[in-house]
Formats: C-alpha cells, structure tokens, sequence
C-alpha cells in the first residue's frame, strides 16, 4: 500500500473512535472503507473489530476512571449481550450482511424522532427503570442486540443507547459508557471467532486501532464534559447521517 493510505486509516479511525463513543455508527465509515481498500466483506466485518475492541478499552477505563458507572451496573446487562453476540457472529462468518441495511435505516429513522421528541428521558434518565439486574424482557432486548451486534457491528451503539436508556433508564452519560463496555466485552469474546476463519487483516485493523484508541480518548473527555445534552444532539445529527447513508445512497448509488 501506499504510505498516504496508512494515514488515511489512522485518521478514519480517530473519527470513527470520536464517533463510537459519543453515539455510535462509525463501522459505517471503516466497513466501505476496509471493502474499498480491496477486503472482502466478510474480512472487513472482522478487521472492523479490532479498532472497536480498543477503542471501547480506552473508553471504558476513561469512564470508569472518572466515577461516570461502576463494573457491576455493567456487569449483568453485558451477559445478554455476550450470550446473543457468540451466534451472530458465527452466522456472520456464513452470511452476506447486504440485505439488513434497509431494516436498519428504518429502525434508525424511527429512533431519530424517539431521541428528538422524548429529550427529557434521554437528559436524566429514569431512576425507576434502573435495576441492578435486568429483568427478562430487558435480557432478551439485550440478547437480540447482541445477535446483530455479533453478526455486523453497525449501528449496535445506536440500539444499546436505545436500550440503555428507555428500556433501563439511565441517563445519556452513563448509558454511553455502559454502551462502550458492552460493545468492548462482546467484541472481545468474538473476536477469536473470525480469526478462527480467517477473517482478520491484522495490519489494517492494528492501524485502524491506533486511531480509534485516540479518538476514544478524545470523545470520552468530550462527553463527560459536555454532558447529556451535547451528546444528544450529536447522537441525532449521526443518527440522521446514518440513516441517510442506509437508505438513499447505498440503494440509489
């Protein structure tokens, strides 16, 4: 490769680190970018996951380290999450990924306006929601989130948020670093799974990782400072822009 196409990568993977942290959909830009650099999907959708691996990392310990949630808030609703992500990502390694964008783009059209039109839920959250351990219709709402995040990372932050916050009723700010934990923690666990078939470029992802690691950083010093009102409406402009990519120009272009 070309050295222009190493900083390229890098500097993909600052924004998509910003981006992951803040809201979510950053594979949107790395998955093209990975296929436009001659991977296949399928290899793409596994290099994809190192940069998310350390980019949550970086985040995780970032919000742990500034008291913004504790290890066992995070640590039951992670378990359904981790159970779902095993077989999606199996069934990723066998299964074209094309034919979600457009269930996708709906689902994210739909929680634009639910972010939009409920700001007070997504600002303080809802203490009566909050549980220490989720009940069953909450693990399976994190089991099915799982499912697709194992199978294709793009948009699982998006759907955790959702969940996080209307399903257990945290606020924005905690609900992005439990995000972060549970997408690092299920990443991890899959993984092995697309080394084991062969569907890892290990320099394109290590370069992918230097950058989201630093955008990660720089996201979560931005959201714990900026607060829940910030990231909410930096979460509807990506959610938009997501959505708009889904469906107008993957189908028109």
């Amino acid at each position: 490769m070309e050295w222009y196409i190493y900083i390229l990568i890098v500097t993909t993977g600052i924004a998509v680190g910003f981006i992951n942290t803040l809201a979510g959909s950053g594979s949107l830009i790395t998955l093209p970018l990975l296929v436009f650099l001659g991977l296949p999907s399928n290899v793409a959708n596994g290099t994809n996951r190192i940069g998310i691996l350390f980019q949550s990392i970086v985040s995780s310990f970032k919000f742990k380290q500034k008291k913004v949630f504790e290890w066992n808030e995070a640590f039951f609703i992670t378990i359904p999450a981790v159970i779902g992500a095993i077989p999606g990502a199996f069934i990723a390694t066998k299964v074209p990924k094309e034919t979600l964008n457009y269930a996708i783009g709906f689902l994210l059209i739909f929680m634009f306006f639910i972010v939009w039109l409920k700001p007070e839920q997504w600002l303080k959250g809802k203490a009566g929601l909050v549980k220490a351990r989720p009940g069953l219709l909450q693990f399976v709402i994190y089991f099915l989130i799982g499912l697709y995040g194992g199978f294709i990372q793009a948009g699982v932050g998006f759907f955790l948020l959702a969940a996080l916050v209307l399903s257990s009723g945290y606020d924005l700010v905690k609900a992005n670093a439990l995000k972060v934990f549970i997408t690092g923690t299920f990443t991890l666990i899959v993984l092995p799974i697309f080394i084991y078939f062969n569907q890892v470029n290990y320099l394109l992802g290590g370069l992918l990782a230097v950058g989201s690691m630093a955008g990660a950083w720089i996201g979560t010093k931005i959201a714990i400072k900026k607060g829940a009102i910030f990231i909410r409406y930096f979460l509807l402009i990506i959610i938009f822009i997501s959505a708009f990519k889904l469906l107008i120009i993957d189908i028109f272009f």
